[in-house]
């Protein structure tokens, strides 16, 4: 990706060599022939789901995709929490819709589905949740086994989920034993990869990302528009990245002119310091444990900065305070709960509005990459205890009056 050179398949899914000697950490990139695209394409694109956009995906027209009917997820008009933050036009792209309920059914469909036409026996990932339950679903829709490797901190509602799946879920003690062990399967067994395993992060399978770009195609069916600011979850960059493409690509067939500004919503701040400091490659940052454990890394990656780079971008980060409230005023404002790291891109939009970075008519739009019920236990420590009453109409009276200011 930084060097433009042609990767070599020994190489595929851990960076590219020629960068790496000059201490660049970067990804590969799957290139299209436009033109091609141009000749074949006709937009609106007809049919449902992931799949209508095969043209534009790392596949042989002749593969049968991996597919669980993924993609054509909601995109919704927050009208009462952009009136409360001060933005006309604020949408949230719902991505719990999917499948295994995450945004990752994209990558994995894609990046499974390509597994599947190169021949692989067995499927693995690294993961703290939503990857891994994704790749164990397409795994066993594919009919491949699975094996994740995840740490013993990741909620048991996830472990369960990944497990249910017919995955089997190994616990390392640290981020970076679990991918130590994961390359080893990778380069020995020829397992094959659907999430990164370096230890400088350099992201997930480079083909999977590609069926991020779709949520940029079904923005612009919805809004007929391309939006002026795409707000992401970001960790390690895969679907920043992966929509970014998807925008340039609707520019390179001539469907649109304009670009978006994107923004990485992060927890530690790897990409606001990367970008402050005008640095090329990704910084490490100080981290600790956060709610938003989906993008809770102390590293970006040079794919996720270059995305805020070429877009003209920005990134913010949020508290667990901060993501909280935020995640309880989506629930009880709009009737949609998502989880902790979802709604961090809607803590980014509302500080960069208050900082003027985003204009009150622009449109925008949040990415919801998952549902909060993937990790309940961290929205019920926010929660008051539920009261036990007799059923007296007057004892319900005093308690709706004395704690909930709520008059009959």
């Amino acid at each position: 990706m930084h060097c433009e050179g042609i990767a070599q398949s020994k190489e595929f899914f851990s960076g590219c060599s020629q960068c790496k000697a000059k201490g660049i950490y970067s990804n590969h990139q799957v290139i299209y022939d436009y033109k091609r695209i141009n000749e074949q394409i006709k937009w609106p694109v007809s049919g449902r789901g992931l799949w209508k956009y095969k043209t534009f995906l790392p596949v042989d027209k002749n593969t049968q995709p991996v597919s669980l009917q993924e993609g054509n997820t909601p995109l919704i008009h927050l009208k009462k929490l952009g009136e409360k933050i001060g933005l006309s036009h604020l949408y949230i792209k719902d991505e719990s819709k999917n499948p295994t309920w995450s945004y990752k059914d994209r990558l994995c469909s894609v990046a499974i589905t390509r597994a599947v036409e190169d021949g692989a026996k067995v499927i693995t990932a690294s993961s703290t949740g939503n990857h891994g339950a994704s790749t164990a679903a397409y795994a066993a829709a594919a009919g491949l086994p699975c094996v994740i490797f995840t740490t013993p901190e990741v909620p048991e509602t996830m472990k369960t989920l990944m497990q249910s799946y017919g995955a089997i879920v190994i616990a390392l003690p640290t981020f970076e034993d679990r991918w130590k062990i994961m390359r080893k399967c990778v380069e020995q067994y020829g397992w094959y990869p659907i999430s990164g395993y370096e230890a400088t992060p350099l992201g997930s399978n480079f083909y999977g990302i590609e069926g991020y770009k779709t949520i940029a195609f079904e923005i612009f069916e919805e809004l007929r528009n391309v939006p002026d600011f795409v707000a992401v979850p970001t960790a390690y960059g895969d679907g920043l990245y992966g929509i970014w493409n998807g925008m340039v690509e609707l520019r390179e067939i001539g469907i649109s002119s304009k670009l978006p500004k994107m923004i990485a919503s992060e927890v530690f701040g790897s990409y606001k310091q990367s970008l402050k400091k005008s640095k090329i490659q990704p910084i490490d940052v100080p981290s600790t444990n956060s709610k938003s454990i989906s993008i809770a890394t102390a590293r970006g990656t040079y794919q996720g900065l270059k995305a805020l780079r070429d877009s003209n971008g920005l990134a913010e980060i949020s508290t667990d305070t901060e993501t909280m409230k935020m995640q309880k005023m989506l629930a009880t404002m709009e009737g949609i709960y998502a989880e902790p790291s979802s709604v961090t891109s809607l803590v980014a939009i509302s500080k960069l509005l208050k900082k003027d970075e985003i204009n009150p008519d622009d449109t925008v739009v949040s990415i919801m990459t998952s549902t909060g019920l993937k990790d309940p236990q961290s929205t019920a420590e926010e929660m008051p205890d539920i009261d036990i009453i007799d059923p007296d109409l007057n004892t319900l009276k005093d308690l709706l009056e004395e704690k909930y200011n709520m008059f009959l």
